[in-house]
Parts: structure tokens; C-alpha cells; sequence
């Protein structure tokens, strides 16, 4: 399989459905300037292709996915080029986590700070037993200023989001699954394989649906109980004006795979 790669970003071309983005930003891939426009460069071409329906986000370094922000371009700004950073690496997390398509992050090693916003702006984690997660950032006088302090409750609860970003802590694996920080928990050293497991296996359901009940599940944070089911009724009923409805049933009773779009 071909790659396109910046400095700090490799994507390979899609194959069945599923691209794959590499981070290689050595030695610990640092969240700066340059993975932020490899992200970015990645999810244009994303963009550009029709055929990819789930993206597969993976790091090339042995121990880290990715180990937090670049701590050395973060000394070097002021406030308003600190804030600008900031808002460069939200924005490319924001698109990946706003994506019309699902994303997986396969985390082996450490997803520290930034890393784990990254992973946390994901559709789904996929974690190996070695891995550990943490939000530090209040040990530099900072905050998880990248989506970190609102999509960490969202996973894990008020309680346990206050707990590991209060107190800086590492969170295992184990826990990590336990606690919901992480969906899937497998083997060290074989997230990325059980990744593209899963990839596989939800390319074969159809996109439109998914986009559908991921759309209503993110809605439900933000509206009330009967607002929400409205918004579910809506949702399925497009379904059914689209055709991936008629589709699923006809393959469903004629007992075989369905042609989703």
C-alpha cells in the first residue's frame, strides 16, 4: 500500500474503505506545527476521496502515540501566539472529531496531553494493554486546552475527568477500558492490527446509518429527552427516504450482504 507522507504524517491510499494516518514525528510525536499541518494535509485528502469511510489514526513510534504539545515551540510564544497554537491544534482535532466519516485511534504506549485530545477527538479508541493515558498539563500551569477539559467528562463522568486532570495522573489501560476512556482493550503492541479489524468490519455496514446514529447520540448531550427523540425519528426517517433502510431490509429477508452506498 502507497503513502503520502509530510515530516511528521504518512496517510496510506484507502483500501477498502479505510485510510490510514501515521504519525512519525520523532522522538515522542510532539503535538507542534508541523503533525498539526501533516493532520490537516491527511484529512484534505480525506476529503478529496469519496470511497473512505473510516480513518484509522496510528502512531510509527515504539512507546507513544503521541506523548502531549510541543513544550519547546510553547516556550518560545507569547500569549497570543500560544493562543493561535491552540487553536490550530483544536481546529485539526475539531475536524477530525466533526469528520462525516467514523475514526479510530489505535493507541500503543503513552497518549499524553495532546495525545490523548487526539484520541479523544476519535470516534472510537482501540487501546493495547500497555498503553496509558493523562491530562498533566495543570503540572505546567496550563489546562487541556484542545478539547481536553469537554470531551473527557463527555467519555468517563464529571468525577473521574476532575480526578485524572486535578491530580496529573496516568491512567492504565485496564482502567482506561474500565472507566469507558478507551472502547476496546487488546494485547500490547497489536492496536493497530484490532483497528483495522474493526474498520473492516464497519465498512461493511452503511455510512449513512452510522453518520445517523453517531449525529443522534452527540445530539443527546446537548438536548432534552423528547427534543432528542425527535431528532432520532428524523434521523430515521432520512434513512428510510435514502434507501440504505429499503436496502438493509431487502438483503435482510433475501438473506444476503447488503449493497449500503
Amino acid at each position: 500500500m502507497s503513502e503520502t507522507a509530510t515530516p511528521a504524517v504518512a496517510w496510506s491510499d484507502v483500501d477498502a474503505g479505510v485510510m490510514t494516518i501515521t504519525l512519525q514525528r520523532r522522538p515522542a510525536n510532539a503535538l507542534g506545527l508541523p503533525i498539526i499541518d501533516g493532520l490537516n494535509a491527511a484529512l484534505d485528502a480525506a476529503d478529496a476521496d469519496g470511497s473512505v469511510k473510516v480513518i484509522v489514526v496510528r502512531s510509527d513510534i515504539p512507546g507513544f502515540f503521541a506523548a502531549g504539545a510541543d513544550i519547546k515551540h510553547m516556550s518560545s510564544v507569547d500569549a497570543g501566539s500560544f493562543t493561535a497554537y491552540g487553536d490550530r491544534l483544536r481546529g485539526a482535532l475539531d475536524r477530525l472529531a466533526s469528520a462525516d466519516r467514523i475514526s479510530i485511534a489505535a493507541v500503543d504506549g503513552l497518549a499524553l496531553g495532546g495525545g490523548l485530545e487526539l484520541a479523544m477527538a476519535c470516534t472510537l479508541r482501540v487501546g493495547g494493554a500497555d498503553a496509558k493515558f493523562g491530562l498533566p498539563e495543570v503540572k505546567l500551569g496550563l489546562i487541556p486546552g484542545a478539547g481536553g477539559t469537554q470531551r473527557l467528562p463527555r467519555l468517563v463522568g464529571r468525577g473521574r475527568a476532575l480526578d485524572i486532570m486535578l491530580c496529573a495522573r496516568q491512567v492504565l489501560a485496564a482502567e482506561a477500558h474500565a472507566i469507558g476512556l478507551i472502547d476496546r482493550l487488546v494485547d500490547a503492541g497489536t492496536a493497530t492490527d484490532a483497528a483495522l479489524a474493526l474498520a473492516a468490519e464497519l465498512c461493511t455496514m452503511s455510512l449513512p446509518a452510522q453518520r445517523a446514529v453517531i449525529r443522534t447520540v452527540d445530539a443527546s448531550f446537548d438536548t432534552a429527552l423528547e427534543e432528542g427523540f425527535r431528532f432520532e425519528v428524523a434521523q430515521e426517517q432520512d434513512l428510510f427516504e435514502n434507501g440504505e433502510a429499503k436496502e438493509g431490509i431487502t438483503a435482510f429477508l433475501e438473506k444476503r450482504a447488503p449493497r449500503f452506498s
